[in-house]
């Protein structure tokens, strides 16, 4: 029997009801203490019939952040307030990753008591970030010092155990769109001449060390991480994609992680990939586990993903975002509402939590 979107799989004893993944969105409603919003137990709740939802970008300390308003996962009150929002999820039936989130140079000295954010190399960096004082570029960062390195492993380790705590059923490493890690690996941001730059082997060993310390507190397979190879934005990009990619997926295959979360798009706001500089298919081709992909899919591109092997998860953004009952809407062919960009980032409820669900009965 062909498999579809609706096809359940299970995830190191963790049973997916369907393969429609909520992606992770940043939506700047974090309240003071980058504690998330009482409003977001509604949110990711109304999104609970998702096969898994994996949270918006956390922070793993406060080096790490970067954005107005976004939430934390490194201390008791962040803690507290996601084990609620866990519960509630769990509670509808949803499975819950969060994602585990450094900004690393993409980030402004408003949000660290005046000091330079940090980065692999002390590089210009195209681009703007909301502070809590405006919209304000972004600054020449901080080289990382080789002795910091290992607090940076520490931090993603202590988030990694804090998300236990709250109760999620595993966590995403962020590792796309120019952060941190997505630093280390890309030659254009990582200009290091240690044991952490230069070489392909050496600007993977940072993120390859994060997987690794992330997969001690949860076991390998309860851990994700998603890759951008085509991101642009921040002064970001590689001289030989396929080769980073490829073998970073490899190596990640070989720690034995559940899943790895490929954004490549097929059209929307992110633009379109060529077929001829897909990477998809060369990873399916190394990477063990599951392969997740995003990017302008729909269900029907979705069904096709799966029903071809291409991949064995698709992840939907926008589409959650304005649709909090995505599956049924997907299984009864119905209307989709259409999102509001004027909410995206600010609004609280509005944008947020208001979506309207169908209505009971056939469509």
């Amino acid at each position: 029997m062909a498999m579809d979107l609706f096809t359940p799989c299970i995830l190191d004893g963790v049973t997916l009801k369907n393969r429609i993944v909520m992606a992770p969105m940043t939506r700047c409603r974090a309240l003071e203490g980058n504690v998330p919003n009482p409003l977001a137990i509604q949110y990711y709740s109304q999104r609970a019939s998702a096969g898994l939802i994996i949270t918006e970008g956390s922070q793993v300390s406060p080096q790490g952040i970067g954005y107005i308003r976004t939430p934390g996962i490194h201390n008791p009150d962040q803690m507290r307030c996601w084990k609620r929002i866990v519960k509630e999820v769990h509670r509808q039936g949803g499975v819950m990753f969060i994602q585990l989130w450094h900004t690393g140079r993409v980030s402004h000295p408003d949000f660290h008591g005046g000091n330079l954010p940090v980065g692999p190399s002390a590089l210009p960096v195209d681009g703007e970030v909301h502070t809590p004082l405006g919209k304000k570029p972004i600054l020449i960062p901080r080289a990382l010092e080789l002795s910091e390195i290992p607090d940076i492993i520490e931090q993603f380790r202590n988030a990694a155990v804090c998300a236990k705590k709250a109760g999620f059923d595993g966590v995403e490493i962020h590792g796309a769109n120019g952060y941190l890690l997505d630093q280390f690996l890309r030659d254009s941001a990582n200009k290091r001449t240690d044991a952490y730059g230069g070489s392909l082997n050496s600007r993977m060993r940072l993120p390859l060390e994060v997987a690794g310390a992330v997969s001690e507190i949860w076991g390998p397979e309860r851990v994700g991480y998603r890759i951008s190879p085509h991101y642009t934005r921040y002064s970001m990009s590689d001289s030989r994609p396929e080769e980073t990619f490829t073998q970073f997926a490899s190596e990640l295959s070989k720690i034995g992680i559940g899943y790895l979360h490929l954004v490549e798009s097929r059209g929307g706001r992110l633009g379109f990939v060529p077929s001829e500089s897909r990477i998809a298919p060369l990873v399916r081709k190394v990477f063990t586990n599951y392969l997740m992909v995003n990017g302008g899919y729909d269900a029907a591109s979705g069904n096709d993903a799966i029903a071809t092997n291409a991949a064995d998860l698709v992840s939907f953004g926008e589409y959650f975002l304005a649709n909090p009952d995505l599956p049924e809407r997907f299984r009864r062919n119905a209307p989709l509402n259409r999102s509001d960009m004027a909410t995206y980032y600010e609004g609280e409820e509005r944008g947020y939590t208001d979506y309207p669900a169908l209505e009971a009965g056939p469509v």
